[in-house]
């Protein structure tokens, strides 16, 4: 009774975790299924283990077993320096100059071994925001826990005992479904602003909450980004959108004030009705798409999210008086001549979001030999799949995704009563600025995107990079940074924007493909087109 009223009067004391000596759970306890394991994963701790290491799945992977989902990615972390790790596998390569990591690769698939990180990074060189640089200090598990930036991607799994260790109560986290930086926010954001990316892409992925004290500093410190190379944002951004939650996660970016400078402009498209309705749209098929398993094109969605911004620049350089193609040209010039300086676009995912650009104008040309010239080329599949989400959205009237997504899958036969029937009927007005009924374009594209789907158009079919959620992801969120692309030379002014012949969506048509949502699903080319390709 006496302690009751002491502990009333005092208040209850809470409990200091011990952040040097780990929770420590069997099978039962934590529920892990190792049928989720990769063996290839086992495979490589194993290897390390049988050598006298110790060597632990780790990270992302840990979290996703825990919730029941079977990691695409598996990282190992070990007390190995990567000197040891390389000599014990046959490919192994050492990576990275800010902190050191070994690949190891079975066939296609690559393994991270990470060797554990110390803390003492006093020394470490660092810019003048306090951005850490380089650190190549190796250090104990416990310390290496603290390094890690959120609690439910600091836990240890050993595939030979069964055993988790978690020293910063990831468990209670996920079972809280909490998401909660490791140490004090200002001074985590601060050594690698990009972990205010990732914890919004955590956050709207996994569904949970981001912890109060976690997401207090954000708004105040997303200027930080711009100190951050900007290959770096722009891996972390294709990680985003590709997370199979794009629009939640862009959703997230502008309730945290961190959308301001990623996609310039982008904010404001989301603000009018007509482009929030062709982003959603592109954005929701993206996600089905991953959420089926299937790839997706980063020129595709990247043309999508800045269409209306070449648009607005198209209808501006034409009203000024240039020709609808090299005004199409300029304005596609602009828009990636901004983006590449922000986000570092790579020069192939550039040169595909072009041809899907200057194929537009091209598509309102259906007599004489044009349409058929139109169907040969080599993206003809993403242009027809951008129109389609240009007709649903109600830019343009459904009339045109009708007559093209009828034309693609005719015989020769009845293509050419197609173009004789277009030859006599009256031309349609020009696409850029002009707009047909949102309600009947909506309701027709989707018809016009059943097409796309039998068909098997493929605008978001193939060309998926292999960084869509990226080796090591979920670990340290400094890793190496991907070197910065080569500057892109402006396009003359009046050429012809055509790519190269390794194309990022599937070829020439003729292929039967698996439907996607709102007609963006098929991957495959049957046709003789250029297959996937991975940036």
């Amino acid at each position: 009774m006496i302690k009751k009223l002491i502990r009333k009067i005092l208040g209850t004391k809470t409990k200091v975790r011990d952040t040097n000596i780990p929770e420590v759970l069997g099978p039962d306890a934590h529920g892990i299924d190792p049928k989720l394991l990769s063996n290839n994963a086992v495979r490589v701790t194993s290897t390390l283990q049988e050598a006298g290491f110790e060597a632990f799945v780790v990270g992302g992977a840990v979290r996703d077993l825990l919730l029941g989902v079977k990691p695409k990615d598996f990282d190992i972390a070990t007390n190995a320096t990567p000197e040891q790790v390389r000599k014990l596998f046959r490919r192994a390569f050492i990576i990275g100059k800010r902190f050191q990591i070994v690949h190891v690769m079975f066939g296609q698939d690559l393994l991270e071994v990470t060797t554990f990180r110390g803390t003492t990074s006093d020394n470490a060189p660092k810019d003048e925001h306090g951005r850490v640089l380089r650190d190549n200090t190796f250090g104990s598990q416990a310390e290496d826990a603290v390094r890690r930036d959120f609690t439910i991607n600091a836990m240890y799994y050993n595939p030979a005992n069964g055993q988790v260790l978690d020293y910063h109560g990831g468990i209670e986290d996920i079972r809280a479904k909490t998401l909660r930086i490791i140490g004090q926010p200002e001074a985590r954001y601060r050594e690698d602003p990009v972990r205010m990316l990732r914890v919004v892409r955590f956050a709207a992925k996994l569904k949970f909450t981001i912890e109060p004290t976690t997401a207090a500093p954000i708004a105040l410190m997303a200027p930080l980004i711009d100190n951050v190379p900007a290959a770096r944002v722009f891996d972390e951004m294709l990680k985003l959108l590709m997370s199979g939650h794009a629009l939640a996660c862009l959703q997230q970016l502008r309730k945290e004030g961190l959308h301001h400078g990623l996609l310039p402009l982008l904010d404001v498209v989301l603000e009018q009705p007509m482009g929030f309705k062709f982003v959603t749209l592109a954005l929701d098929s993206t996600d089905a798409r991953i959420a089926a398993g299937k790839t997706v094109s980063p020129g595709f969605l990247f043309a999508s999210l800045l269409w209306h911004q070449v648009l607005e620049k198209w209808t501006a350089y034409r009203a000024a008086g240039e020709q609808t193609i090299p005004a199409l040209h300029l304005a596609a010039d602009d828009v990636l001549d901004s983006q590449t300086e922000k986000l570092a676009l790579q020069r192939k995912i550039g040169t595909d979001m072009r041809d899907i650009w200057s194929m537009q104008p091209r598509f309102e040309r259906r007599t004489g030999k044009a349409p058929h010239k139109l169907l040969e080329h080599l993206r003809f599949r993403a242009g027809y799949d951008f129109l389609l989400l240009r007709c649903a959205s109600g830019e343009i009237d459904a009339e045109l995704g009708e007559w093209w997504t009828a034309f693609y899958e005719s015989d020769e036969a009845g293509r050419e009563a197609l173009i004789a029937s277009a030859s006599r009927a009256p031309r349609p007005p020009r696409s850029a600025g002009s707009a047909g009924s949102a309600g009947g374009a909506a309701g027709a594209g989707s018809r016009a995107g059943g097409g796309a789907s039998r068909a098997g158009a493929g605008g978001f079919g193939a060309g998926a990079s292999s960084a869509a959620d990226g080796s090591g992801e979920d670990d340290y969120a400094d890793a190496p940074a991907a070197s910065e692309p080569p500057k892109r030379k402006r396009a003359p002014r009046r050429s012809r924007a055509r790519g190269p012949a390794a194309a990022a969506e599937s070829g020439a048509p003729g292929a039967s493909g698996a439907g996607g949502a709102g007609g963006t699903g098929g991957t495959g080319s049957a046709g003789g087109g250029a297959g996937s390709d991975h940036d």
